[in-house]
């Protein structure tokens, strides 16, 4: 059995290494009868704790007068006691086989079969605060940036500043709003909103004074292999590059603090950012290179199966439950990375397909954690899974046979979702297709596009209120005017 491992959403999403595990055959109980070749003739040794020794005495009374058919005689009785010395320690040894085996057998019946606590590591404590506090929010109405801190705080051990982080991201959301006012935007449209949230991502601008350097895609390390917090916004804070699952969240956070709707979506070791313009059309919004980009260029990676899209794991709108689901993701996968696989692990992860059944990524982490408490199992039991004739032992350890049929399901589930994996190697290349000369022309277009359109409805909007006020005006003008009276005067 080879091990599955994610390289990530944690994401960038995971990678599935592992060939299905075949079916259990039917298993034969081994036989006893047969103890192989004997070199030694010392049949006074002890087996098993009981003494085998047979005594021979040959009778030599007459030897003087033996004959030829006396030692054929003296021949063939050495040969039966010998032969019945020999039945005698095979029987000892098949009872001591046969103990031995029944003692495995119960044994192996007895011993945990869950993954074995992690609780005592220290750090852990954290993840298991950070999942009290997000089982305590509503799934239909949270704050993404309170969610993603919780997450990443668990990683440092709850030693990072929630306040300061909420200010700065704050902070960000109010500058890129006094920014449309300055260019006379309309900061109540969301289209106008998502621009300007692209531009801050994609390129450099003076934001209060000073000047923000457009995100850059950290190439190093990217799925966190190394370092699992590449994976985190907090880091793209601090050095202004980040990957595919990173930046895609800050943009969402900030999005949240000025009121803006845009979705995340996933795609083959991918997530970005969409958004409806005012053409009613849905636009991808590609963080890892300052890009609008097409379903089509989705689609041409190849890795996308009419299953995938069936099943609605890849490109579509997460909802705000799954994208709360993608969270115990992120706090399974970042708990995993830091300590291992214990039953926290699979807690998490089934609270994450509670909110996300279909998510490809949770379904997946689901089968790393099947698998660790298979091969966990295994190791106690003395079973070698990578040898097929070894695994049928596990028959006669019904909860071992439950584990790998859960196993097996795991991956099947994941098959029937559509998943293919996409090489590391792959992605890399499709992420350096986004940035032909074609494709930035036809982002750049896309881009101007949207802003024509928004400034031709923002000055729509400016008449229609302007024209509201005139007949406001104009209704107050026309309107009966009545002039107090002095009784003194009358």
């Amino acid at each position: 059995m080879r091990k599955i491992y994610f390289t990530a959403i944690s994401l960038c999403m995971y990678q599935l290494g592992l060939a299905q595990i075949p079916n259990l055959p039917t298993v034969s109980r081994p036989q006893t009868s047969s103890l192989g070749n004997h070199s030694s003739n010392d049949f006074g040794s002890i087996v098993g704790g009981r003494s085998s020794q047979r005594s021979y005495t040959p009778n030599i009374a007459n030897r003087s007068n033996s004959t030829q058919q006396q030692q054929s005689d003296y021949g063939t009785q050495a040969r039966s006691q010998g032969n019945a010395i020999m039945q005698d320690i095979e029987r000892d040894m098949a009872e001591v086989q046969e103990a031995q085996f029944l003692e495995w057998i119960e044994n192996g019946r007895s011993i945990p079969y869950n993954l074995p606590s992690l609780s005592g590591k220290a750090g852990t404590q954290a993840y298991y605060d950070a999942f009290s506090k997000l089982s305590g929010m509503d799934s239909e109405n949270y704050s993404l940036v309170d969610v993603n801190f919780t997450v990443e705080n668990a990683f440092y051990d709850n030693k990072r500043d929630l306040k300061g982080f909420k200010s700065g991201i704050q902070k960000t959301a109010k500058q890129l709003l006094q920014k449309m006012q300055e260019r006379k935007q309309d900061t109540e449209s969301n289209v106008s909103k998502n621009l300007m949230l692209f531009e801050y991502f994609s390129k450099d601008m003076n934001l209060g004074g000073t000047t923000h350097k457009a995100f850059e895609y950290d190439f190093k390390d990217y799925m966190g292999e190394k370092d699992y917090s590449k994976m985190f916004v907090s880091k793209l804070l601090k050095t202004g590059s980040g990957q595919c699952h990173s930046m895609p969240l800050l943009y969402l956070i900030i999005a949240e603090a000025m009121g803006a709707e845009a979705h995340l979506s996933l795609a083959p070791n991918h997530s970005y950012v969409r958004f409806m313009d005012d053409e009613r059309q849905y636009r991808n919004v590609e963080l890892t290179n300052g890009m609008f980009s097409t379903d089509t260029s989705l689609l041409e990676s190849g890795y996308i199966k009419s299953e995938a899209l069936q099943n609605k794991i890849y490109m579509e709108n997460l909802t705000k439950k799954e994208l709360l689901g993608m969270a115990y993701f992120d706090l399974a996968r970042g708990y995993a990375k830091k300590f291992g696989y214990d039953e926290f692990v699979d807690k998490t992860i089934e609270k994450a397909l509670e909110l996300y059944p279909n998510g490809l990524a949770p379904n997946m982490e689901r089968a790393n954690v099947s698998q660790a408490r298979f091969a966990n199992v295994m190791k106690k039991l003395g079973i070698n899974p990578e040898n097929r004739q070894d695994l049928q032992r596990i028959g006669y350890f019904p909860k071992a046979v439950e584990q790998l049929n859960d196993v097996n399901q795991q991956f099947n589930k994941i098959d029937e979702l559509g998943y293919t994996e996409m090489p590391a190697s792959a992605y890399e290349s499709w992420l350096a297709s986004l940035k032909t000369e074609k494709n930035k022309q036809e982002s750049e277009a896309l881009a101007q596009k949207i802003h024509l359109y928004q400034m031709q409805k923002q000055k729509e909007k400016e008449q229609q209120e302007a024209l509201r006020r005139a007949q406001e005006k104009k209704k107050k003008d026309e309107s009966p005017k009545y002039f107090p009276i002095d009784p003194n005067k009358l």
